[in-house]
């Protein structure tokens, strides 16, 4: 028995053309479904604002460690691996939040001598890597954008475990400190000038719950 095999040539462009509006379809089909495993594989955290605390210490005039609060402040975590290695992170606070326990010095950090919180009202992060160290220590790198200027930082992070608290939501708690320098932003005059030191001390504790 002889199988007769007839070559489809330019004079069939009608069914050419549906050929390739076929193809075109099939390879549209296959994005959408590793487009929507990638988004499935993607698990979104948010800041329990009842139990996440963001600080900043500096020192004055060399003698003592004056310290404050925002208290006004957001992390958002996306990870697709429990162990949270290779997760996004952000991060945003709320300039006019700023708390130091003393309302003129308050209102004078929200002012255009320091953050100049009316033309630069938020400071945020955004990650570029989150990468786990040893154990429960990681190393978190990103981008902090604070008084019209955004610079590389690197922050050391402490997974402090998992639970569900009252929220019913899978919670995780973390610790995260590092130091930002304020000439690195412009922000206020100098240590001889102010008698604040250069160099800030910042440390965050923040539980997320998985959405």
């Amino acid at each position: 028995m002889t199988t007769k095999i007839e070559l489809v040539t330019g004079g069939s462009r009608g069914l050419g053309k549906k050929m390739a509006l076929a193809a075109k379809g099939t390879l549209l089909l296959v994005a959408a479904i590793v487009l929507a495993a990638t988004s499935f594989g993607q698990t979104m955290w948010t800041t329990d604002k009842n139990h996440a605390q963001l600080h900043f210490s500096v020192f004055h005039y060399g003698i003592a460690h004056i310290e404050g609060i925002f208290k006004e402040f957001t992390v958002t975590l996306t990870s697709e691996k429990d162990d949270f290695s290779g997760a996004q992170v952000e991060m945003v606070a709320q300039v006019t939040s700023i708390n130091t326990q003393m309302e003129m010095r308050d209102n004078d950090l929200r002012s255009r001598s320091w953050f100049d919180a009316e033309q630069f009202p938020v400071i945020t992060f955004k990650s570029t890597s989150f990468k786990k160290v040893m154990g429960k220590n990681y190393r978190l790198a990103g981008n902090i954008s604070l008084h019209g200027e955004t610079i590389p930082i690197v922050f050391n992070v402490v997974f402090n475990g998992w639970a569900v608290t009252r929220t019913q939501r899978k919670t995780a708690g973390f610790t995260v400190t590092g130091k930002v320098k304020r000439s690195d932003f412009n922000l206020g005059g100098t240590p001889i000038e102010t008698g604040i030191s250069n160099e800030i001390e910042v440390w965050a504790n923040v539980e997320i719950g998985k959405n």
